[in-house]
């Protein structure tokens, strides 16, 4: 059989498969041709994107300082004993690592979401661990002390225990798909869906939830307090669609995935991705390609 007749089989056979994109697509047809290598410091330096949103007048959580060096160390003390909440991130740090929530100061020790105690010791030790790289590949990096984030009571009785976002995957400037992450005791308050976090699909033009999952299982309510997950409408929704299409303006890459927190106060812009994963199709066991094929041909009628 000559080659074009292969492909032609192979083409037909494809049509009936369902249009989930695998790794090596995402890379290939989206993350290299969209991505330039030089671009990545925007999503990789957490410091740098929080320099251009703010520019662009867009709301993120608050600085208080960064440290760097070990020398730095001595001189935060005073600092931190100022604050009695708070959150400490590695600058290139990935997938939720590194990152420790303060809630409250009592008696000279912190307390994290999770109800562990920290000393000024312990504090001190984790910024020194990031900033020699144990949460960035070994890479010497920065730790990021910053506001924390008091989310929205709606969506804390989704995610009680702990922050929840949502990932918005945006191309060229148009948004793709969404979920939002919630926090259980599994996951440790972090709405990581891969150490249990729960992912739950959002439908674009009606904010509303329409499919769960923890760890490709899924669910109707959330495995701690029994709440009901399906059908769910987050708030601000459609300023947040907004909100995602200026991020992709100022952030210069065409292939994102953006986090968005729901505070007491409104949206806040918490970090972008230029790599973001693709269990986002398995949450709302529907794929991308269809949505990301549209725009493309969208975007060519207007050329």
């Amino acid at each position: 059989m000559k080659l074009q007749q292969l492909w032609k089989v192979f083409r037909e056979g494809m049509q009936n498969v369902p249009k989930v994109m695998g790794m090596n697509r995402r890379n290939l047809a989206y993350v290299y041709p969209n991505n330039p290598r030089r671009n990545f410091e925007y999503a990789n330096d957490k410091l740098l994107t929080k320099r251009t949103l703010e520019h662009a007048g867009l709301n993120i959580p608050k600085t208080y300082f960064s440290v760097s060096y070990f020398y730095e160390l001595t001189q935060i003390e005073a600092e931190l004993r100022r604050l009695s909440s708070f959150v400490i991130k590695p600058a290139s740090g990935s997938g939720g690592n590194g990152i420790v929530v303060i809630v409250d100061y009592d008696e000279g020790r912190w307390i994290s979401i999770s109800g562990k105690e920290y000393s000024f010791e312990m504090i001190k030790k984790h910024i020194a661990d990031t900033i020699f790289g144990v949460f960035s590949f070994g890479l010497n990096d920065t730790a990021i002390i910053e506001e924390r984030v008091v989310q929205d009571e709606r969506i804390t009785v989704l995610s009680p225990q702990g922050l929840a976002d949502i990932r918005m995957i945006n191309y060229k400037g148009k948004n793709v798909k969404a979920m939002l992450r919630i926090a259980t005791e599994a996951s440790d308050g972090k709405a990581n869906l891969h150490q249990g976090g729960i992912g739950l699909a959002i439908d674009l033009e009606s904010g509303k939830s329409f499919s769960a999952q923890i760890e490709r299982e899924n669910v109707t309510h959330h495995p701690d307090t029994g709440v009901v997950l399906l059908d769910v409408a987050i708030p601000y929704w459609k300023e947040l669609v907004v909100l995602c299409e200026a991020v992709a303006e100022v952030i210069p890459m065409g292939y994102l995935g953006i986090d968005i927190a729901i505070s007491e106060q409104g949206l806040v812009v918490l970090e972008v991705n230029a790599r973001p994963g693709i269990e986002i199709q398995n949450i709302a066991d529907e794929g991308m390609i269809e949505r990301l094929e549209s725009i493309e041909k969208g975007l060519k009628c207007l050329v």
